[in-house]
C-alpha cells in the first residue's frame, strides 16, 4: 500500500481511510477500542473528529488503551465538557 493512503497516526499499519471507517463501524468491539485509542492517542485533534463523535469516545472511554497522560487529558476535557 502507498504511504498516501495510509493516515499519519496508523504509520505503522497498513490500513486506509476507509479500513479506519469499517472498524469503526464494526461488531468487533476489540478493533474498534484499538483504533479508537490509537486515534485518541495518535491524530491531531482536529482530525479526532473526522473518525469518531464526543458520544462514542464517553461511551468507549472506559474501555480504550490509553497511555496515561492521554488518558488524564481526555479525562479532564470531557469533563469540561459535560
Amino acid at each position: 500500500m502507498s504511504d498516501n493512503n495510509r493516515p499519519y497516526f496508523l504509520w505503522d499499519y497498513d490500513l486506509t481511510e476507509e479500513d479506519i471507517r469499517r472498524i469503526l463501524r464494526g461488531e468487533n468491539r476489540t478493533d474498534r477500542i484499538w483504533i479508537l485509542s490509537r486515534i485518541l492517542e495518535s491524530a491531531r485533534f482536529e482530525d479526532v473528529w473526522r473518525y469518531t463523535t464526543l458520544s462514542e469516545v464517553r461511551e468507549m472511554f472506559p474501555v480504550l488503551k490509553l497511555k496515561q497522560p492521554i488518558r488524564q487529558a481526555w479525562e479532564h476535557a470531557l469533563h469540561v465538557w459535560q
